[in-house]
């Protein structure tokens, strides 16, 4: 039986509602070229992308699925992403790691996520080192944005073609992540992992959702919140509207 998807009433960030979605584009504002004119790629740029989060859960969630993105484009693992909620047990680690070899090695069979034998185990794995920080008494949100001083980095205005696919505070993380056993988390994928979680704010200056991602960028504060379960992002069940709108 399918798993009903859960989803954050009261995330972190001030979600726009259709309404604002459908003004942005009224207005004439040019969205970031890289999220095309898919229904569920608009929906994840204009409600998720560069949106502060610091639940830790989420951000151990997103750092595993932008390891599954190595060697593919994201909008493929971003089509699979309620398919590896569900069959990851909602990225609960605790779980992950109780999951015998049997249900492992059926992940493989698994049309709806990468049926990747490596991919899965990066999944143990990085549960496995998730749940070292919680047994040493450490906060995984905080961790993760320590490399960044507790808040988004300030913004750097530059074109499309001088946005880094790396940084040093990347290049910092992948080194500690790998440190504390994580995988599939080289300098590339943490500066993804960066930009998505509103780290950075690599929103074009002319895109509608830079001045919103800027101004939480400039409210936001690091607070350590509970080791509570991770939430599937609003863009899954916006993109269902969105897809009505007309840019």
């Amino acid at each position: 039986m399918a798993v009903k998807p859960h989803f954050a009433p009261n995330h972190e960030v001030d979600v726009p509602r259709k309404a604002k979605l459908s003004q942005a584009i009224a207005h004439g504002g040019q969205r970031c070229h890289w999220c095309g004119e898919d229904p569920l790629y608009v929906a994840y740029h204009d409600l998720t992308w560069g949106r502060p989060v610091q639940r830790p859960r989420e951000l151990f969630m997103k750092l595993c699925l932008d390891g599954q993105q190595a060697g593919l484009s994201w909008i493929t693992i971003l089509k699979k992403e309620q398919n590896f909620f569900e069959a990851f047990a909602h990225f609960d680690p605790h779980q992950i790691l109780k999951m015998t070899a049997r249900e492992l090695s059926q992940l493989k069979n698994n049309p709806g996520i990468i049926r990747s034998q490596l991919k899965i185990e990066s999944i143990v794995r990085n549960s496995r080192a998730y749940v070292g920080f919680l047994e040493r008494g450490e906060h995984f949100g905080e961790f993760m944005w320590s490399f960044v001083d507790g808040r988004p980095s300030p913004r750097t205005q530059r074109p499309p073609t001088k946005i880094p696919t790396q940084t040093k505070e990347s290049e910092a993380m992948s080194k500690a992540l790998k440190h504390h056993g994580f995988n599939f988390v080289g300098p590339t994928i943490c500066y993804a992992f960066m930009q998505a979680v509103g780290m950075v704010n690599d929103h074009l200056v002319s895109c509608p959702s830079y001045g919103p991602c800027d101004e939480l960028a400039m409210g936001f504060r690091f607070s350590k919140l509970p080791d509570a379960p991770a939430q599937l992002g609003q863009h899954v069940i916006a993109a269902q509207n969105l897809a009505t709108l007309k840019p």
